[in-house]
């Protein structure tokens, strides 16, 4: 992975994590985790349909329809629940930030071809699980108080940790170190 690259992503983990960081100085309501949980979830959908696009590794192409499959079905239990407890989501500075960070790493990924982008999609993969399961288990879930969404929360994270190891599969078959 070229080094600009591999310090973008840093950088974009840093942002995200320092968003973290402020969500656990103040705590977030559950109508905002919910809200920020599933912007997660759409970006990394959002990923995987990119490197359907663009990749031609048959490994990569199937992380991301794992990551198309499993992220969709979180995100309707997500959607039955918030309709379950006629409740809107909030939007709010975390949820935000993800977007912003998201946008500008697709800007980098699309300029990107063959193994370089494998590379940049498995190592922001890699990267992007590990932060946000992360702040799934450190902060989403302890500050979560209705019960069904920290339910919800709880087992998606066992998924995403499955991901998080199956992107780090991923980055050292592709020798992207």
């Amino acid at each position: 992975m070229p080094r600009k690259l591999l310090l973008t992503s840093v950088a974009l983990l840093t942002a995200v994590a320092a968003g973290c960081a402020s969500a656990d100085e103040k705590a977030m309501n559950d109508l905002e985790i919910a809200h920020t949980a599933y912007t997660a979830g759409n970006l990394d959908i959002r990923y995987a349909h990119l490197a359907l696009a663009v990749s031609e590794n048959q490994m990569v192409r199937d992380f991301a329809a794992t990551m198309i499959r499993d992220h969709t079905a979180v995100n309707d239990e997500a959607v039955a629940l918030i309709t379950k407890l006629n409740v809107t989501p909030q939007d709010n500075d975390l949820s935000q930030a993800l977007v912003k960070g998201a946008s500008e790493k697709r800007a980098e990924l699309i300029a990107l071809k063959g193994h370089a982008f494998d590379c940049a999609y498995a190592t922001n993969e890699l990267g992007y699980h590990q932060v946000v399961n992360q702040t799934v288990e450190g902060s989403f879930i302890p500050q979560a108080t209705v019960p069904e969404l920290k339910s919800l929360l709880s087992d998606a994270l066992v998924t995403f940790k499955v991901h998080e190891g199956h992107a780090e599969s991923m980055v050292t078959s592709l020798n992207c170190g």
